[in-house]
C-alpha cells in the first residue's frame, strides 16, 4: 500500500513508547509550553501492558520533573526498608555486609514498584496537560523526509494477511509528523535500531550488552512477608556458566516480586536462562519463602547492561533516542527508571527550545550533551567497568575490583580507566561441541513451572492471522547452521517457548517459530549467533497484558 493512500497528521513532537522516558517527555514538553502539540504512541493495549520492570525506583526522576508527585497521589507506596545480599551457594548463603558497599548501592530513600503502574499514572498526568496518547497503535515504519531526516512514523497499520499483503479489513495506518520524533521503544526497538543502523550511531562505541529479565509476582503467607524489604543475590545456580543474580522484593499486600537475570553473554548455547530462574527457586532461602503462596504473573524483557561506553549517539536528523532506547541501566544498582525520566526531560527542553528558535528536523545536540555530561552522564559513568569486569574475570573478582572502582570513581577516578566489553552477546556464543548439555530438574508445578504454563500467566494474546512478528533474514540459517553449530539456542534462550526444532520420523527437522507466545523481550533479536532473527513490531495491542508489572 502505498504511503500516498495513508492520512498524516502534524504534531511537534511525536514519541514512540508511553514508558518512563516517553511520557516524562511528554509531560515537560507540555509544562514548558501547554499550547505544543504533542502526542505519545502506544503498541500495548493500554499504558502499562508492556512495562516490565524489578523494580526499585530511585525517584530523582520524578523529584525532577513532578516535584509534588506525593500530593498527585503517585503509586509510590512501599519505601525500602531493609537491604539485603546474599551470595548464594547450592544448599546455603552467604549474606554480604552493606558497610563496604559504595554509597550508591543504598537503597534508602526509594521504593518498591509497579512501574507499569507508575506509568498508567504518569499517562493521567500527561493527559491532564493535554497530551494525546493513542495505545494500541504500533509504529511499524520511520517516514524520512526529502533530505534523509525522520520526519514521523507510520502507526496503526492493521489487517494484513499472514503473507505481508493487505487483507480484507485492511487499514493502511497513518502518518504522524513531527518536527522531532522522540524513540523511547526500550531495549532493542525495533525503529532505533533501524535509525542506529541508518546513521551509524554506534560508530567508535563499545557493543551495547544485554541481559535478560524474568519476573514473577508471587502472593505469599502473610508471616512470611516483610514489606519494604529488598533482597539481591548472585552465585548459584549460574555459578561459571554466566553472569547474573536476583531479585526479591516485597511490595505491599503481601505480595512479592521474584526476578532473576541472566546476563546475555554467556558462551554455552546449552544454557537455558528460564530454567536457571526455575531452579533458583528450589534454593532453601527462595523456596522457604514462596511455600505456601501462590505465583500470580509471569514476564520478561532484556535489559541493556552496557552503560556509559556503550551508548551510541543520541540524536539523527529530526530524531532522539531516549532512555533504554540508548542504553541508561547503572547495572550495579539495578536500576534504570530514573534515568529514563531524565533522559525524556532532557529531550523535551531540548526541543522546546530549537522550536521556539525556530528549528526543526535538525540534531538536538543540546539533550545529548546533557544526558552524557549531566546527572544520567554522572550516574553511569561511575559504574561503567562493573559489568566489563564481571564478564572478563568472573563474579568473585568483579566484586572485589567492581567495588574498588566504584568506590575511588565516587572520588572521581579510577584505577582501570574505561574498560571495554569486546564482543557482542551474539558473537559471545560458542559452539555446543566446546560444552557440556547441562541437566535441569523437571518443573514440579508448586516452585518451578513450565514456559507454557507461565506464558499464560503473562496474558500474552496475538491476532494469529497476522504476518509473525519474528522474522528471519535467510529462512535455512536455523536448521542448516544454528542447529549443528550450536544446537539451536533459540529452543533455549527465549523464555516464552517461541522457537521449537521439531523432528519427525523419516523427516528432516523442522525450525517453528509460535509467535503467538511472545513477550517482546527482544532475547531473540539480540542472542541469535547467527543474527538471523529481526524483531518488528506485531499489530497494536497485540503482545502482553502485564497487570502489575
Amino acid at each position: 500500500m502505498s504511503d500516498a493512500t495513508r492520512e498524516a497528521m502534524e504534531y511537534d513532537v511525536v514519541i514512540v513508547g508511553a514508558g518512563p522516558a516517553g511520557l516524562s517527555a511528554a509531560i515537560r514538553l507540555k509544562q514548558l509550553d501547554p499550547s505544543r502539540e504533542v502526542v505519545v504512541l502506544e503498541k500495548g493495549s493500554e499504558v502499562g501492558a508492556h512495562i516490565l520492570s524489578g523494580a526499585v525506583l530511585d525517584p530523582c526522576g520524578l523529584d525532577a520533573l513532578i516535584p509534588d508527585w506525593k500530593d498527585k497521589g503517585a503509586p509510590l507506596n512501599t519505601p525500602v526498608r531493609q537491604d539485603n545480599f546474599y551470595l548464594l551457594g547450592e544448599g546455603g548463603q552467604l549474606r554480604l555486609p552493606n558497610w563496604p558497599m559504595p554509597p550508591l548501592m543504598n537503597n534508602h530513600g526509594n521504593y518498591i514498584v509497579s512501574m507499569g503502574n507508575v506509568c498508567r499514572w504518569m499517562a493521567e498526568q500527561a493527559e491532564a496537560l493535554g497530551v494525546e496518547i493513542f495505545p494500541g497503535m504500533a509504529c511499524s515504519e520511520i517516514v524520512y523526509g526529502d533530505n534523509g531526516e525522520v520526519r514521523g512514523v507510520v502507526a496503526g497499520e492493521f489487517g494484513k494477511n499472514p503473507d505481508g499483503t493487505p487483507g480484507p479489513a485492511y487499514e493502511p495506518g497513518m502518518e504522524l509528523l513531527g518536527k522531532y520524533v522522540f524513540l523511547s521503544e526500550g531495549v532493542r526497538g525495533s525503529l532505533s535500531k533501524e535509525v542506529i543502523a541508518k546513521y551509524d550511531l554506534s560508530a567508535g562505541k563499545e557493543p551495547q550488552k544485554f541481559g535478560l529479565g524474568m519476573k514473577e509476582i508471587w502472593e505469599i503467607d502473610p508471616d512470611k512477608h516483610n514489606e519494604g524489604e529488598v533482597t539481591h543475590t548472585m552465585g548459584w545456580p549460574l555459578g561459571k556458566n554466566a553472569g547474573g543474580g536476583s531479585f526479591i522484593y516485597h511490595l505491599e499486600n503481601n505480595q512479592v516480586y521474584v526476578g532473576f537475570v541472566v546476563h546475555l553473554n554467556y558462551k554455552n548455547p546449552h544454557l537455558y536462562p528460564y530454567m536457571e530462574f526455575q531452579r533458583f527457586k528450589h534454593h532453601p532461602m527462595v523456596a522457604e519463602l514462596l511455600k505456601g503462596g501462590k505465583r500470580v504473573a509471569y514476564g520478561a524483557r532484556a535489559i541493556s547492561e552496557g552503560g556509559y561506553q556503550s551508548m551510541p549517539k543520541m540524536v539523527a536528523p529530526g530524531v532522539a533516542l531516549l532512555g533504554c532506547s540508548v542504553g541508561m541501566v547503572n547495572v550495579p544498582r539495578i536500576k534504570g527508571n530514573h534515568n529514563a525520566m531524565l533522559s525524556g526531560k532532557a529531550a523535551a527542553e531540548a526541543a522546546h527550545a530549537a522550536i521556539e528558535a525556530g528549528r526543526a528536523s535538525d540534531e538536538l545536540s543540546e539533550y545529548e550533551s546533557e544526558v552524557r555530561e549531566g546527572a544520567i552522564g554522572r550516574d553511569l559513568k561511575k559504574v561503567r567497568n562493573v559489568k566489563p569486569l564481571w564478564s572478563k574475570y568472573g563474579l568473585g573478582a568483579s566484586l572485589a575490583l567492581g567495588g574498588l572502582d566504584m568506590w575511588t570513581n565516587t572520588l572521581g577516578f579510577s584505577l582501570f580507566g574505561t574498560v571495554g566489553h569486546g564482543k557482542s552477546d551474539a558473537e559471545a556464543t560458542e559452539p555446543a561441541s566446546q560444552h557440556r548439555e547441562i541437566d535441569y530438574p523437571k518443573p514440579d508445578g508448586k516452585l518451578s513451572f513450565d514456559r507454557l504454563t507461565n506464558v499464560s500467566f503473562s496474558m500474552t494474546n496475538h491476532e494469529e492471522s497476522q504476518p509473525a512478528h519474528l522474522t528471519l533474514k535467510d529462512p535455512s540459517v536455523p536448521i542448516k547452521v544454528n542447529l549443528p553449530k550450536y544446537d539451536e539456542p533459540a529452543q533455549r534462550y527465549c523464555p516464552a517457548g517461541v522457537y521449537e526444532v521439531v523432528r519427525e520420523e523419516g523427516q528432516e527437522p523442522r525450525f517453528v517459530i509460535n509467535f503467538q507466545n511472545c513477550v517482546h523481550c527482544k532475547t531473540c533479536d539480540i542472542k541469535d549467533p547467527s543474527q538471523n532473527i529481526h524483531w518488528v513490531t506485531p499489530q497494536g495491542g497485540d503482545g502482553p497484558n502485564y497487570p502489575n508489572m
